[in-house]
């Protein structure tokens, strides 16, 4: 391992789907990849320095955003996105060797994995208990002790084909064979990712005051500079009842004049507004921009307006003069 090695940190531990996203970000294999116990651990290796970015889950399609990160990356010292990767989300029962279906009472796994299986686990175990993990292979690992007080874990294929002593039970437990997370690759701030056409900018944006209207205000911001929103969720800020922010994610790069025009907006209505960073779409999905929103539109009318200011003032006419004189 060389000396100068990246150093990355993810949620672990080992074979987490959160480990595969990692992997394939360039130069991951050749990295020194340090396993954390939870989101805020990850992220705070990053902002104390022990670690170069960090790999953690934002969102799944099926249950929506990832509340611990959600909340971790919306307070405390800046981070920035870099880049986001998605995996296609696959799961499979596991229990020790010579357990059956029906020998299942208690089953483990991350709450996130949990919800995507339910109607299986309804289906073929009826009466199942749940016993909340950390993460998926945290939970099936935990078979393997001694006091493993559960009977099977559902966890993603490749931590059975790595883990010894653990056998598939059943495959293939999703409720939705489509189901993607997407995880975000997390660094102290520093130079932005070039624009691509294919970006995305996400925000945290606190609500100023509750009162009618207030979020229409926020996303008036976008939709007056044809900024499409591809993601707004509202999370409690734990101050007291019924405060809220927003996180948001934005298509385009603050480097567009739209964005950056509706940043500077949010940030008149919502001075705390913090920004999370502008990095390339997973999906490469260019951004369609109407015409009267592109930067060469925006350059136009900012040349207008200084046309205007910079005109020069008129002689001052005599008292008695007739201005049509």
């Amino acid at each position: 391992m060389p000396a100068s090695a990246a150093i990355y940190a993810f949620l672990g531990p080992e074979g987490t789907f959160t480990e595969s996203a990692l992997m394939q970000v360039p130069g991951a294999a050749d990295a020194i990849r340090i396993p954390a116990s939870n989101v805020n651990a990850a992220l705070d290796m990053v902002r104390d320095g022990a670690a170069d970015a960090a790999m953690v889950p934002i969102e799944n399609s099926v249950e929506g955003g990832v509340t611990a990160t959600l909340d971790a990356i919306a307070s405390g010292p800046e981070l920035r996105i870099m880049r986001e990767v998605l995996v296609p989300i696959s799961f499979v029962l596991v229990a020790r060797p010579g357990v059956a279906v029906a020998d299942i009472r208690r089953v483990s796994t991350h709450g996130h994995a949990w919800a995507q299986c339910r109607l299986w686990v309804q289906a073929n175990i009826p009466g199942a208990e749940y016993v909340p993990g950390s993460s998926t292979a945290a939970a099936a690992m935990g078979l393997l002790a001694d006091d493993a007080h559960y009977d099977a874990a559902i966890c993603a294929p490749i931590v059975a084909q790595e883990q010894a002593g653990l056998a598939v039970v059943a495959e293939n437990i999703g409720d939705n064979p489509g189901a993607v997370t997407r995880f975000i690759m997390v660094s102290r701030p520093g130079a932005l990712p070039e624009r691509t056409g294919a970006d995305k900018t996400t925000v945290v944006v606190p609500l100023p005051e509750d009162r009618p209207g207030a979020l229409m205000e926020i996303l008036d911001q976008f939709a007056t500079r044809g900024v499409n929103l591809s993601r707004i969720e509202s999370r409690p800020t734990g101050q007291y009842l019924g405060h809220y922010f927003f996180s948001i994610d934005a298509d385009g790069h603050v480097r567009d004049a739209r964005v950056a025009d509706a940043l500077a907006g949010l940030h008149r209505i919502s001075p705390a507004t913090r920004f999370l960073g502008s990095y390339g779409r997973a999906d490469a999905q260019k951004v369609l921009v109407a015409p009267h929103t592109s930067d060469e539109a925006f350059r136009a009318a900012h040349q207008w307006v200084g046309g205007i200011l910079d005109a020069p003032v008129p002689p001052e006419t005599g008292s008695g003069a007739s201005p049509t004189a």
